[in-house]
């Protein structure tokens, strides 16, 4: 097999396997959380209501925090580093720590003051029903000052990142799970109303999370002083990039609002449905895509500093590949488990058996835009490494646009046969994510940024052939739906684990008989 060397794969590997066991043990953590808040609210109509009211600063983090803030920052903090030294970034990391904090408590305040009508917004179908709107809107006023604790967290990861200092970043998500843990299992049975307890569970996470970045930022002599400068050269810079980088590099964020929104229409459950489906989902896509999206990133932007295309191409490269190899087999398992995974996991106390089958048939679309979720994650920063925001721009919004059609299409169609209720609004986001995948992918070869063998084929069809290994053991071994909800909880988990370990073995081993070996990731 023909493979590109780049001259920093070694370390990008080893800073991957850093990122990718932190971001491990944060999802780990994070199924502990949602097997916790199943047993304890299930898919009812106050859980509908604590999952819109968490997932509305959890979406504009992405932005302000994860993606277009640090796709924008990050060139130009490696760029102020390469030319101006180690003075020139301390001035630029106090004015903008000065300018986003200002912004986002501004929009923090306004925000929590507005909150029934910000609910209204995102959740127009609790207006059926005034109860769980009310309480919706109580609960935005406990998390969305999250937004600028975790923004202001994900500005110092940013910074942290940029200086080659991965694992603080990555093991900071593992606060926010064990707060909402102690939250359910301490603080819950103290409330009347037990979602009330998560939400303050959150704002505490928010504080932790960003006071644990303090130490690592002293050990790089970055620690932020705020200074509003709204006209440093540098800041006006990140603005630039940052305003159409909303879009290009968070649109499956925002296709997940749209669905929230529109779940909210559906019957009662939808939105739970979907929260549970989608955070199996995001376990590959956590460990694995944004990992590796995390480190190239840095690297991605000194390379072009350096004017050094070969290794910037190969590095765009290398993350192609080293997606590919978790996508096409996580899709297949995770279809295969859905249901299996759901019942280990989530079927205790309040989630039911109904809303183990409703959430395995949305969990089941997901997957099948799971490998576009990975590459968009890798593909978008070869575009802003280069500050090139307006392409992907223009593919986030036709991305969208296409969601928000087929969503129409599949939840409210002119054909009664095509209503697949919140199951559509799953498929939606997975066709749209492919749309955005492959348009990413063509503009990056059409300007000659990756490789000829960027995507090689002999690659992939070994590991279609390993796969299809693995699917059939898989259904060679797989019990009943049904018996699952009769065993134990020992016995769902040894059964499930007994699954993927045979499954995870016989793809190894087919690889390994098909001439790939994992060495192969180095180069």
């Amino acid at each position: 097999m023909t493979l590109v060397q780049a001259p920093e794969d070694s370390k990008l590997a080893q800073s991957s396997a850093v990122v990718g066991s932190a971001t491990l043990l944060s999802r780990v953590l994070g199924l502990l959380r949602d097997v916790v808040l199943a047993n304890l609210i299930g898919a009812n109509g106050n859980a509908d209501a604590f999952f819109v009211a968490f997932k509305i600063p959890n979406f504009l983090r992405r932005l302000f925090a994860e993606g277009a803030f640090a796709q924008a920052f990050v060139p130009v903090l490696a760029d102020t580093r390469e030319k101006g030294g180690q003075a020139a970034v301390r001035e630029l990391v106090d004015r903008v720590a000065g300018v986003l904090g200002g912004v986002l408590l501004l929009v923090t305040l306004i925000t929590v003051m507005a909150s029934p009508i910000v609910a209204t917004i995102f959740a127009p179908g609790f207006l059926r029903d005034p109860a769980k709107l009310a309480l919706t809107g109580d609960l935005i006023k406990l998390t969305f000052p999250y937004l600028l604790l975790i923004s202001l967290t994900g500005f110092a990861g940013a910074i942290l990142n940029s200086y080659q200092r991965f694992a603080v970043p990555a093991l900071t998500p593992v606060l926010l799970n064990l707060c909402l843990i102690g939250a359910a299992l301490w603080c819950a049975p103290n409330f009347e109303e037990p979602v009330v307890a998560l939400a303050l569970g959150v704002l505490v996470a928010g504080f932790a999370q960003l006071l644990f970045q303090v130490p690592a930022l002293a050990g790089v002599g970055l620690v932020p002083r705020p200074r509003w400068a709204p006209r440093h050269e540098g800041v006006r810079r990140i603005m630039l990039l940052m305003v159409p980088a909303l879009f290009g590099v968070s649109v499956s964020q925002i296709n997940l609002l749209l669905d929230t929104v529109l779940a909210s229409l559906l019957p009662t459950g939808s939105v739970s449905w979907l929260y549970y489906s989608d955070r199996l989902t995001e376990l590959p896509l956590g460990v694995f895509a944004i990992a590796i999206a995390t480190v190239i990133l840095p690297t991605l932007s000194g390379q072009r500093a350096r004017a050094d295309d070969p290794a910037f191409a190969s590095t765009l490269a290398w993350a192609i590949r080293c997606v590919l190899l978790i996508a096409v087999p996580a899709t297949v398992a995770l279809a295969i488990l859905a249901e299996p995974v759901l019942a280990t996991l989530f079927q205790y106390g309040a989630f039911s058996e109904v809303d183990r089958a409703m959430a395995a048939a949305s969990l089941r679309a997901y997957t099948l835009g799971l490998g576009a979720f990975m590459l968009v994650k890798v593909l978008a920063p070869g575009f802003y490494a280069r500050e090139d925001m307006r392409t992907p721009v223009r593919i986030g919004i036709i991305a969208m646009v296409a969601n928000m059609l087929l969503n129409a299409a599949f939840v409210f169609p002119l054909m009664w046969w095509l209503n697949l209720g919140h199951v559509g609004l799953a498929l939606a986001t997975s066709v749209s994510a492919w749309l955005n995948a492959m348009l990413l992918y063509r503009g990056l070869r059409r300007e000659a940024v990756l490789p000829a063998d960027g995507l090689p084929l002999k690659w992939l069809l070994q590991i279609m052939l390993a796969t299809a290994a693995m699917i059939v053991t898989l259904g060679w071994m797989l019990p009943e739906n049904a018996v699952w909800a009769d065993w134990l909880w020992w016995q769902r988990a040894s059964q499930l684990g007994l699954l993927c370990v045979s499954g995870l073995g016989v793809f190894l081993l087919a690889l390994w008989l098909l001439g790939v070996r994992l060495a192969d990731l180095r180069r």
